[in-house]
C-alpha cells in the first residue's frame, strides 16, 4: 500500500472515531443530567462506547413506573408499547398516533396540568413531572365530567381523535372553567376531527364546564 493510501485511510479511520465521540458525547450530555445511569452504563460513557438504553422513572396517572428507553423514544411511544422493568407492557394506549408530528393532538395528554402532544415529548424529558392519560382521568367507574359530556352529546363518530379530545378539554378546562363558545372554540383549536364532530364537541365541553363549576 502507498504512503498516501496508507494516510487516506488513518484519516478516515481518525474522523470516524471523531464523530462516533461527538455522537456519543452529544447524548451522554443531554441524557446525562436527568437520567439516573447506573455504574456500567457512566462506565461505557468514560470508554467511548454508545449508550443505546437508559433506565427512568415515569409518573403516570399517579402510578410509578420504571422504564428503560433509548434516548430517541417519544412519551406517546413508551405509553403505547413501552415495557417497565419488570416485562409488563404499559399499554396506555388511549393516546393515539395519528399524525407523530404534532398536528393533529390525537396524543394529547397533561403533563403537570398543561395539554401536550405525546408524539413530540421525549420519554427522557418527562422524568419527575406528572402524566396524566385518558386512562387516568375517571375515578374507578365514575367518569370525569368531560368524558360524560362526551357521551351525552354523541360529540364523536369514529373515535380515534376522542381521547385526545377529551384531554385537551380537561385540561382547557382546569384553566378556563367558563369559557364562552369562541374561547372553546380557540381553547380547542390544537385537535383536528376528520370527522367533522366539531358542534357536539363543542357543545360536550360547554355541559363539562357546568358540571365543574
Amino acid at each position: 500500500m502507498s504512503k498516501e493510501k496508507e494516510q487516506n485511510q488513518e484519516t478516515a479511520i481518525s474522523r470516524r472515531s471523531f464523530l462516533k465521540g461527538v455522537g456519543t458525547g452529544a447524548v451522554a450530555a443531554s441524557v446525562a443530567p436527568t437520567v439516573f445511569i447506573d455504574a456500567e452504563t457512566a462506565a461505557a460513557a468514560q470508554t467511548g462506547e454508545e449508550i443505546n438504553r437508559a433506565k427512568i422513572k415515569l409518573n403516570i396517572n399517579a402510578q410509578t413506573y420504571e422504564v428503560e428507553v433509548e434516548p430517541r423514544m417519544t412519551l406517546l411511544s413508551v405509553l403505547r408499547d413501552g415495557f417497565d422493568t419488570s416485562g409488563n407492557r404499559l399499554d396506555l394506549t388511549g393516546a393515539k398516533p395519528i399524525c407523530e408530528r404534532g398536528e393533529c393532538g390525537g396524543c394529547t395528554v397533561q403533563v403537570d396540568g398543561k395539554a401536550v402532544y405525546a408524539c413530540m415529548m421525549l420519554a427522557l424529558d418527562a422524568q419527575g413531572k406528572q402524566i396524566t392519560t385518558v386512562e387516568g382521568l375517571a375515578n374507578g367507574d365514575n367518569l370525569h365530567p368531560v368524558q360524560e359530556a362526551f357521551i351525552q352529546h354523541d360529540a364523536l363518530m369514529c373515535g380515534f381523535c376522542t381521547p385526545g379530545f377529551v384531554v385537551a378539554a380537561k385540561s382547557f378546562l382546569d384553566q378556563n372553567p367558563s369559557p364562552s363558545h369562541e374561547e372553546i372554540k380557540e381553547g380547542l383549536a390544537g385537535n383536528i376531527c376528520r370527522c367533522g364532530t366539531y358542534p357536539f364537541i363543542f357543545e360536550a365541553v360547554k355541559t363539562a364546564s357546568r358540571k365543574l363549576l
